[in-house]
């Protein structure tokens, strides 16, 4: 994606089901949960990289022993931090421990921290706000009963953090802050010490408190628990708890809008946000991971027993699309062939704009992430001119070219972009640094025929459009081409996301900006004056009233205005802007149908609110999120 935007965090789980001393004497290693958590970590480091987090819970220590480590970062390269810090303890324990202590696991439990059963690992990405050690997950609700401590890391965002607040407020709470963090926490907590009360009322005249403290910890329930937590949240989430007792668990919501996966053994269970990363840290094959359903949770009992309970009434699933275009490694193979499907799908369109001049035509792709896209690009126009050669060869179709070329003609395929990394745009003046962005990109010359070639570039997707004009356009306009058309493997990105990616104000979207400028130059203006009328009246409404902006104009006229706005004075070739279609879309990912960012159809009510409240901020220019 070349106007970077930063998206969904990332979760690691690891519940390991056999004594530690299994793993030293099966794998040569007491690290061996800590090494898998590392790479499941790394190999997720896509999506996030302004912090990281590790907990680790052992289940049944003796009084008065640590049970509960974590470890947190905003370093540049947090992961590797952590991880440092945590193989630190194993060595202190050559020096403080008997001889065998490191393959000793019973002495290792009792007296090393990070040494424990159940791990969770956290990668953040800030999409608002500040960016300290304290916004870091996981968090931590600490206690002296083991099991009311609770600690969680999340992949998520909230639509309705106000009213959850005000529920924590009537529940009698005091809230340190009004985040969707600090409350999706506390209500969990709440319902986990309603938990405890419960099986304590019901056992309170059978046992002393010692003994059911481990009755307690036995029987707590944690669907139910979840099932009174989650009833009010409104959003898209995937989120991970560890109980001090060291139960655990992890949620999906209804519409399964963000990830989570996991993968089951006698030795192990683990989870991750994606699949990938489970693949490379347990080598096992992609079809024995599991896909956790909306609206359910994995819930991991002490005893390591598990199941998925279902938590909330599944809706239609709308699982985030974007992690199908750009945000999920490619490594995938089913991300991997919906990636080349999305660049294969926009062959007719391509054919169309190029004038089927395949011969004057150079095709090449920006950024690295979009060549998956590029190849299936290429593989359908490969197969366009299969096609050609079985109507001349086998159906006897004339031919008024040179049949020896149509036999020998490829696709001329260029690699002309590529970022250097060395500059930097720190230039005070803001002349300057317009001349230093147009540099950041680097080119490839002497490969296109002056005057006479056309461009065909490939995006993942084109969120604000200030790359384009400030850098990539002004790149390839130095190799002289006749015409330049960039075409975004996504479709025009119309509406903010409210459930964890980083695009919640409406003016920066180009295509919101095409917008406008068409509503200006048909004088319609006053369609602003009629959707803002609509959302300040309408505060609650499930209907999204900012579709009215788009709605007298075509998906075309959109794209062309779009062509305008990100071609300066300077450009000299003609440029055009190809979106993929929502149909193509849908075709392309049929799993993976959440595209509320391109169609505006959220799959929650707080969707609905926030797209409203959004277009209400543009209007009185406020500059905030609208949640």
């Amino acid at each position: 994606m070349s106007d970077a935007i930063k998206h969904e965090c990332g979760i690691a789980m690891i519940r390991l089901r056999k004594p530690a001393q299994y793993y030293i004497d099966k794998y040569g290693t007491a690290s061996f949960a800590s090494n898998r958590l590392y790479v499941l970590m790394q190999k997720q480091i896509n999506r996030g990289q302004d912090g990281a987090g590790v907990a680790n819970v052992k289940i049944d220590t003796k009084p008065g022993t640590r049970y509960i480590s974590r470890y947190r970062s905003v370093e540049p390269s947090a992961v590797n931090y952590i991880f440092d810090k945590i193989n630190r303890k194993y060595k202190k324990a050559k020096k403080i421990g008997p001889e065998d202590a490191l393959t000793n696991g019973e002495w290792l439990k009792d007296n090393i921290a990070f040494t424990g059963e159940v791990w969770l690992g956290h990668l953040r990405y800030g999409t608002h706000g500040e960016n300290s050690i304290e916004t870091c997950h996981p968090f931590l609700k600490q206690n002296n009963w083991r099991s009311r401590n609770l600690v969680m890391a999340g992949n998520f965002n909230m639509t309705n953090v106000e009213e959850l607040f005000d529920k924590l407020v009537e529940l009698g709470q005091h809230p340190k802050e009004k985040t969707d963090t600090v409350t999706v926490m506390e209500k969990i907590g709440h319902f986990l010490d309603e938990e405890n009360q419960r099986i304590f009322d019901k056992y309170k005249h059978q046992f002393s408190n010692e003994q059911i403290t481990q009755v307690i910890e036995d029987e707590l329930d944690l669907a139910r628990i979840l099932r009174r937590s989650c009833r009010d949240f409104d959003g898209g989430y995937a989120m991970a708890g560890i109980v001090g007792n060291g139960s655990s668990f992890v949620v999906r919501d209804p519409s399964g809008i963000r990830p989570a996966f996991y993968y089951a053994d006698d030795e192990v269970i683990v989870v991750a946000s994606e699949k990938p990363a489970i693949k490379s840290a347990f080598n096992i094959d992609f079809n024995s991971i599991k896909e956790i359903q909306p609206g359910h949770a994995l819930v991991i009992n002490k005893d390591g027993s598990y199941a998925e309970s279902e938590i909330m009434p599944a809706r239609e699933k709308k699982s985030c699309s974007f992690e199908r275009i750009y945000f999920s490694r490619g490594t995938d193979p089913n991300i991997y062939q919906e990636r080349k499907n999305l660049g294969k799908a926009l062959i007719p369109q391509i054919l169309k704009a190029i004038d089927f001049d395949l011969k004057n035509t150079v095709f090449s792709y920006i950024p690295n992430t979009a060549e998956t896209a590029f190849l299936g690009m290429i593989e359908g126009l490969e197969d366009y001119l299969a096609a050609k050669r079985r109507e001349v060869f086998v159906d006897g179709k004339p031919h008024m070219g040179d049949l020896d070329e149509l036999l020998s003609f490829r696709p001329r395929v260029e690699k002309l972009v590529s970022k250097d990394v060395k500059l930097r745009t720190f230039i005070a003046s803001d002349d300057e640094r317009d001349s230093i962005v147009a540099n950041v990109y680097d080119t490839t010359y002497e490969v296109i025929k002056t005057g006479v070639d056309t461009l065909v570039v490939i995006d993942d997707s084109i969120v604000r459009g200030t790359t384009l004009e400030k850098s990539i356009l002004t790149t390839l306009d130095k190799l002289n081409p006749k015409r330049i058309i960039i075409v975004s493997s996504a479709p025009q990105i119309r509406y903010p996301d409210c459930y964890g990616i980083d695009m919640s104000k409406m003016k920066e979207f180009v295509a919101f900006r095409a917008a406008l400028a068409l509503l200006k130059e048909r004088k319609i203006e006053n369609t602003l004056d009629s959707v803002y009328e609509a959302c300040v009246e309408s505060p609650y409404s499930v209907d999204n009233f900012v579709k009215g902006v788009y709605s007298e104009f075509t998906d075309d006229e959109i794209s062309d205005k779009i062509s305008e706005i990100v071609t300066n004075d300077q450009i000299k070739a003609e440029v055009q802007i190809i979106y993929q279609t929502v149909d193509n879309l849908h075709k392309c990912c049929p799993d993976h149908l959440g595209d509320w960012y391109f169609t505006g159809d959220y799959p929650t009510t707080g969707g609905m609110r926030v797209v409203n409240k959004s277009f209400v901020n543009f209007m009185e220019g406020k500059t905030v999120r609208a949640y």
